[in-house]
């Protein structure tokens, strides 16, 4: 049977796609025809940005003569990439934003009992105890190899005083290499009855200010997340001279050995890292943000460009890829390039466009009263 006779009635063709039926907006009722539906809306072209063209430099001691500046916000954490020479043979070390080396101290330590690391879902626990072979033979070693390189190398400070930080720091100002500190108050204070520095506002305030008067490097202070309530504490950071925060540490946990009936780590407490931490991570950098006006370096969790661009749009300045390096030690470089082309896609000439997108209005306006929320 032919259209005709079925009544149908044959559509003028058009060339215009957008030209369809009339039909009724939902909230006036009146055709959107007539109110030029269909018809495309003119709108500039998008600027074209190329991935190369992409700016990833970022300064991480903005108020600093000389500053810290890095070709790219993607860094390497503490403790999970050595001093960087074990990597240079399967890493492009000189493309990454920086290196935080492992955590540094004044005399050599030889570390926790083992075993130290266990795999835990979606993460890992581990209770290495700052093994190291102390400030000077690092200096020894792989200072002057650091200075032959293009990437800065950030170097880790930890203590069980003031004195003890004070002392690393001034031994490591100064020599060719050392592009900056990085003082992980995650230690227990010896002084305070074991008291972790980074837990008290009065202390994480007392070591940031002490080791500021020492040197002049770029001093960036690692918060720790077994706080009530981080924002104080990195507010009296920020106070006594930190140029920078990162942000977090492990969170403190453990781990049973079912067979012998006894914590499996051979310190008992380990310190929990990877994906799993990321929320608590994302959580904190989103309330220092609103506290500080310092850069923030994001740790905890970082295995995939979702999470550097999470953490940014957070209000993070970059980030430090830890534990997914066990796994895949090419993911920091690759994420470089990931960034660079997503911005790319994104019309941005800059990474920095994202930095704090998701905060609140008004960064003064914390994101809590007080700590309701929490269990």
């Amino acid at each position: 049977m032919s259209p005709a006779r079925r009544g149908a009635t044959k559509r003028p063709r058009t060339s215009d796609p957008y030209d369809g039926p009339r039909r009724r907006t939902a909230q006036t009722g009146t055709p959107a025809a007539s109110r030029g539906a269909g018809v495309r809306p003119w709108a500039p072209p998008a600027p074209v940005v190329r991935a190369a063209d992409v700016d990833l430099s970022v300064d991480l001691a903005p108020g600093r003569s000389g500053g810290l500046k890095l070709r790219n916000p993607i860094l390497v954490a503490s403790g999970t990439f050595g001093y960087g020479t074990e990597y240079a043979a399967v890493v492009d070390v000189q493309r990454l934003g920086a290196i935080c080396c492992k955590g540094t101290t004044l005399r050599a330590r030889f570390g926790n009992e083992p075993p130290r690391v266990t795999e835990t879902p979606a993460g890992m626990l581990n209770s290495i105890g700052l093994q190291n072979a102390g400030v000077d033979a690092v200096i020894e070693k792989y200072a002057a190899q650091w200075a032959t390189w293009q990437v800065p190398v950030i170097v880790n400070v930890a203590g069980e005083s003031i004195e003890d930080y004070v002392e690393v720091v001034r031994r490591l100002d100064g020599v060719p290499g050392v592009a900056g500190i990085e003082l992980n108050i995650s230690c227990p204070n010896v002084g305070r009855g074991g008291l972790q520095f980074a837990v008290d506002r009065e202390a994480a305030g007392a070591v940031t200010a002490a080791v500021r008067g020492a040197t002049d490097l770029p001093l960036m202070v690692k918060l720790s997340p077994n706080v009530a309530d981080v924002r104080a504490i990195a507010k009296a950071i920020e106070d006594a001279g930190a140029d920078a925060i990162s942000a977090i540490n492990t969170l403190s946990g453990m781990a049973i050995d079912r067979v012998r009936r006894r914590p499996l780590l051979g310190n008992t407490y380990g310190g929990l890292s990877g994906p799993a931490i990321k929320p608590v991570a994302l959580r904190i950098v989103y309330e220092v943000a609103q506290t500080v006006r310092v850069p923030i370096v994001a740790v905890g969790g970082v295995s995939g460009l979702d999470d550097v661009l999470d953490f940014l749009l957070a209000g993070a300045s970059a980030v430090q890829v830890g534990t997914a390096l066990f796994a895949d030690p090419a993911l920091p470089v690759r994420l470089i390039d990931e960034l660079a082309a997503w911005c790319a896609g994104q019309g941005l000439a800059s990474f920095r466009d994202l930095e704090g997108r998701a905060l609140p209005a008004g960064r003064d306006r914390p994101s809590v009263k007080g700590a309701e929320y929490r269990p």
